[in-house]
């Protein structure tokens, strides 16, 4: 199934917004949003798979809320950043960490071709309470290895539009990913990084299952 987003202008990111996630990195939880971006050309839809490239020897597993961006905007204050939301879909920032801890940047690690599937299709604000949080649960080969609220978002929606959007412009269809709950797979004892022919299921609470099955190239 095609990305409900096939092209987004920009993809902005937000590493460690979830503390249990800082926690097991062995960082402090962070005193304002940490930002990268991937590329437009790694967006995937539901069903697809993530082509893992022969080079990267470490891929793993982030499950995330994803916020699609309704019309153009910028320096959109606080109390009206929802009101530039189109709605939200579930979103995998599939990352390679042995490019991530090599270089110690983000954004190459994390933008390879297939490396962002969203989807299954976006909901809007209307349908989900994203004040009360929303369950989010990432499965591998049926595991639960995340399992988490956005409720505990150390920045929520609101806030992470009214940081990015000071002096950038946002466009209509941009997309923001909100940060990963703890359990990736760098983290665990020992490590699970993603092999050929796992499948990687994401669930979020009222906005739907997005499904990838992994191959190497």
């Amino acid at each position: 199934m095609r990305s409900p987003v096939p092209r987004p202008r920009v993809i902005w990111a937000v590493g460690l917004n979830y503390r249990d996630h800082a926690a097991e990195t062995g960082r402090p939880a962070p005193t304002v949003p940490t930002l990268f971006t991937k590329s437009p050309r790694s967006v995937v839809g539901d069903g697809e798979p993530v082509v893992v490239p022969p080079h990267v020897t470490q891929p793993d597993y982030e499950g995330e809320l994803a916020v699609v961006i309704g019309r153009r905007c910028r320096d959109v204050p606080r109390e009206r950043a929802l009101d530039v939301v189109a709605g939200v879909t579930v979103a995998h920032d599939v990352s390679a960490r042995d490019h991530q801890f090599t270089t110690g940047q983000f954004s190459w690690s994390k933008s390879f071709d297939t490396f962002c599937p969203l989807g299954p299709h976006v909901v809007g604000l209307d349908e989900v309470d994203l004040d009360r949080g929303l369950a989010l649960e990432t499965r591998l080969n049926g595991e639960v290895v995340q399992a988490a609220t956005t409720a505990d978002l150390i920045f929520p929606v609101p806030d992470l539009i009214a940081w990015i959007t000071q002096g950038t412009t946002l466009d209509e269809g941009d997309v923001i990913l909100t940060g990963t709950p703890g359990g990736v797979g760098a983290a665990r004892t020992p490590p699970r990084f993603l092999r050929d022919g796992d499948v990687v299921e994401i669930s979020i609470e009222g906005v739907g299952t997005l499904r990838n099955p992994i191959v190497r190239r």
